[in-house]
Parts: structure tokens; C-alpha cells; sequence
């Protein structure tokens, strides 16, 4: 258990551009896949689902971010439209976690969201698992609905995040975070 702990205390985001290859072999990759599916699902309806961009994919589905960037910003230049074309290609793996989430007799639509957000929490956990550096980036074509259209997703579907992997060039500098007398108090009782 003490491992465990000291993986969740050890987890930072590394930076898509500072990944490297090799990307997780597809037994790895099935391993982030079931892991991020173990999220809590009220109901089983499974809200979520994944979308797996690797080697060349990642370029194609940047054709896709780039046509509409150009369609948004006629006026950019070359350069401007090449680095949207390789934002995929920036990590040698990227998963887009997709919600699913949807009105339901019973389970509040609420609820479905968080357990996407729950299946990109693990997928980034268990990519530092594997010795992985991993970011969860959600950016404007996680927005657009012509590059959500392009990218297979359903209209009532929605990007909940874009997870990079790759290997990192060396553990991530932590960054500032809050102290617990910030963000956490305790429910007392009135008169007690």
C-alpha cells in the first residue's frame, strides 16, 4: 500500500512536447485502456469512452484540427497552421477520453461527466504507473464541433481530454499547491 501512496504523491504532468518515444507497446496500452475503465459508474452505463491516436493517426486526426483552425483563422500563416496540425503528434501517444454522458430516468448527467473525468484521472495514474510521463489537455479543438465531427464523435458526445504519453526526460519539477487549511474544512455540528 505504501507504494501506491507514494505513486499518487509522486504524480506530475509532463510537458506533450517533452515526451519521447517509444510510445507504450500495445499490451501497455490495453493495460492504460482496462485501467481507465475501472472508474465508478453509477448505474453501468458506461458514460465514457476512448479514442486511441498513434503513429501516423495522430497526424491524420491533426488534418482535421488544422482545417478547422484555418476555416476559424483564414488569415494565419504556414506556421501557424503546421503547429496545429501536429498538436497529436506532439506526445508519441495520445487518448482522447470521450464523455458519453446523456439525460437518464435515474443517473444525473452530472454524475456521468465525473466518471469520464475519473477515466482520464486513471489513465494519467496508471501511465506514471508504467514509468510514463503523461498531460491531460483539453484546447480548443476539444471544442470544435467540425474537428469533433472529424474526429467519429456522436453529437452528444464531448471531449472530456486529450491524455499524452510518452517518456519523460526526467521527473517533472513539482509545482506550488495549496496547503489543506485552504481548501479543506470540517463539517462540525452547531453547539458541539
Amino acid at each position: 500500500m505504501a507504494d501506491a501512496l507514494e505513486l499518487l504523491r509522486t504524480r506530475r504532468s509532463s510537458k506533450p512536447l517533452e515526451l519521447t518515444g517509444p510510445a507504450p507497446s500495445a499490451e501497455e496500452i490495453e493495460t492504460l485502456l482496462t485501467v481507465a475503465s475501472r472508474v465508478p459508474d453509477h448505474g453501468k452505463l458506461v458514460p465514457w469512452r476512448f479514442i486511441v491516436f498513434e503513429g501516423d493517426a495522430r497526424l491524420a486526426a491533426g488534418e482535421a484540427i488544422a482545417a478547422a483552425f484555418r476555416g476559424k483563422y483564414p488569415q494565419a500563416d504556414a506556421e501557424q497552421v503546421a503547429q496545429e496540425r501536429r498538436r497529436l503528434a506532439r506526445a508519441p501517444l495520445v487518448i482522447a477520453v470521450v464523455s458519453r454522458a446523456a439525460p437518464h430516468v435515474k443517473i444525473p448527467e452530472w454524475e456521468q461527466v465525473l466518471s469520464a473525468g475519473a477515466a482520464a484521472m486513471n489513465l494519467v495514474t496508471t501511465a506514471h504507473a508504467l514509468g510514463y510521463g503523461a498531460n491531460w489537455i483539453t484546447e480548443w479543438y476539444a471544442y470544435d464541433r467540425a474537428v469533433l465531427d472529424a474526429l467519429g464523435l456522436a453529437p452528444h458526445e464531448r471531449i472530456a481530454g486529450f491524455i499524452h504519453i510518452g517518456r519523460p526526460p526526467g521527473p517533472p519539477e513539482d509545482r506550488p499547491r495549496p496547503s489543506l487549511a485552504e481548501i479543506a474544512t470540517r463539517f462540525r455540528v452547531s453547539g458541539a
